[in-house]
């Protein structure tokens, strides 16, 4: 996967859609969702996302991006999805926007100064206690700039979809880098983070360890794979069953381990209601919650005789992840942490 700029236009990429999923999953992915049904969707099942053909190449469009300075080399001019960037010098005082960028700076030895956690869970993640700390910038939806500007950053990292409307100001403050969005392209965003800090060849070695350690489940579980159900629940009754273009979606896919029908689509994820908790149905169910399980219809949806009658509930294969690594990770430590936890799970 090569980050050396190939003369693309990037600056018009796909802010309109990007803008219809703001809490990733990364991710988490929350607020103004477009829902509108998908061919794979059974009745009742919407899509999250805004456009599937948007999706299938934000990874190819991130990849492209990148530098084409030689390492050790300053100052130097990233490519990313505003445009193009100058560093100076080798960064210092980093300031990340959402907690795949947290991920990425922390694997690669940096602890930042400042940090945008996501609304559904305001304190560091749990699994990067050693990320020092950073001080609270705001939330990914609603960044408080007096308080980036306070910690006089020398990079600030951040997605196009979160907070393109503030690119320009945030720029004023200090040299800023976008990815096109959180999730599904994590490796890329994390190659194109690492060109911004110089760290290139320590990200593709975390990431040849990643590789190494899902392929090894893949072949674990050998040809007859189980199927596997990501169910998630949101805040005002939303619940969703994630499909390819997300975090664990691609995580699923390295494993080679097989999707439902109705999850096995080429967008975010699906929605679907309490009320409808059987089409969650698979040989294997983990669930998430964003934020506060009592805000959520989880309680309601495994009341539902039909949860209780569901193929993996009663053979006892429907677990609770933590929502911090499964769905809000978005970076290579999450994902490692994932596939222990699916070769934990489904070589019982």
């Amino acid at each position: 996967m090569s980050l050396r700029r190939r003369g693309i236009t990037v600056v018009a990429l796909t802010v309109a859609a990007a803008l219809s999923l703001t809490a990733c999953g990364g991710s988490s992915d929350s607020a103004k969702d477009a829902a509108k049904p998908t061919a794979a969707a059974a009745d009742q099942q919407k899509s999250v996302s805004k456009d599937g053909k948007d999706f299938a190449s934000a990874a190819e469009k991130t990849a492209a991006m990148g530098t084409d300075a030689k390492p050790g080399e300053w100052p130097r001019t990233i490519t990313h999805a505003m445009g193009k960037t100058e560093i100076k010098a080798e960064p210092k005082r980093v300031v990340v926007l959402d907690v795949g960028e947290l991920d990425n700076v922390v694997s690669l030895g940096i602890d930042p100064v400042g940090l945008a956690p996501t609304e559904g869970s305001q304190g560091l993640p749990s699994y990067l206690k050693d990320a020092g700390n950073p001080k609270n910038i705001g939330t990914i939806n609603n960044l408080n700039l007096e308080a980036i500007a306070a910690l006089k950053p020398d990079l600030i990292l951040g997605s196009q979809l979160r907070a393109a409307d503030k690119y320009d100001e945030l720029s004023q403050i200090a040299p800023t880098v976008f990815s096109i969005r959180p999730g599904f392209t994590w490796k890329e965003n994390y190659l194109l983070n690492a060109a911004a800090l110089d760290k290139t060849a320590e990200a593709k070695a975390n990431l040849a360890r990643y590789d190494k350690k899902v392929k090894a489940l893949g072949e674990k579980l050998g040809d007859d794979k189980p199927t596997v159900s990501m169910v998630r629940y949101m805040p005002e009754g939303k619940i969703r069953l994630y499909g390819n273009a997300s975090f664990i979606g691609t995580i699923l896919k390295d494993a080679g381990i097989p999707r439902p029908k109705n999850q096995d689509i080429e967008d975010l994820a699906a929605e679907i209601s309490a009320e409808n908790i059987d089409q969650a149905d698979a040989d294997y169910i983990f669930t998430g919650v964003y934020g506060d399980p009592k805000a959520t219809d989880k309680a309601t949806a495994q009341d539902n005789p039909l949860w209780k009658n569901l193929k993996a509930v009663k053979a006892g294969h429907a677990y609770d992840v933590p929502d911090e690594t499964w769905y809000l990770g978005l970076g290579v430590t999450a994902a490692e942490q994932v596939v222990a936890d699916l070769e934990k799970y489904l070589t019982k």
